[in-house]
Order: structure tokens, then C-alpha cells, then sequence
């Protein structure tokens, strides 16, 4: 996530704001989860999972607000 955007700019963010710290964090966990549920390394219904994904992509959809935000 965030790739394209200069490291040092998502690090600035993280430590000058407690919102996206969590959140990007948050969606940190969520990725490593979603990716072992998807190859079987986590087991985990589908119904769980479709929450997980639901829940990852709010935290970018907000993260990507707050970054805009800033720029």
C-alpha cells in the first residue's frame, strides 16, 4: 500500500497522526490474514474472511482520504 508514494512522506504521517498510525497498522494485520486465509495457511470461513476484506478496504479507502488530505 501506498507504493508510489515516497516513504519518507507515509512515515511523517504515521508519527504526526494517531488515526492513520492505527489504521495503516490495522490494514497491515489485515492483509497478512486475508493473504493466509486465501492460500490455507489461516483457516477461516468465508464468511469471516469476506468481513476481513470488507474491513481491509475501508482502512485504505480512509488511509487514502487522509493522505490526500495532507497533500
Amino acid at each position: 500500500m501506498f507504493e508510489e508514494q515516497p516513504q519518507p512522506e507515509i512515515d511523517a504521517l504515521i508519527k504526526a497522526n494517531p488515526e492513520f498510525k492505527q489504521l495503516y497498522q490495522r490494514h497491515q494485520v489485515l492483509d497478512k490474514k486475508v493473504m493466509d486465509a486465501e492460500l490455507g495457511v489461516l483457516p477461516i470461513d468465508d464468511t469471516r474472511l469476506g468481513q476481513m476484506k470488507r474491513e481491509k478496504l475501508a482502512a485504505k479507502d480512509r488511509l487514502v482520504r487522509l493522505y490526500d488530505a495532507q497533500h
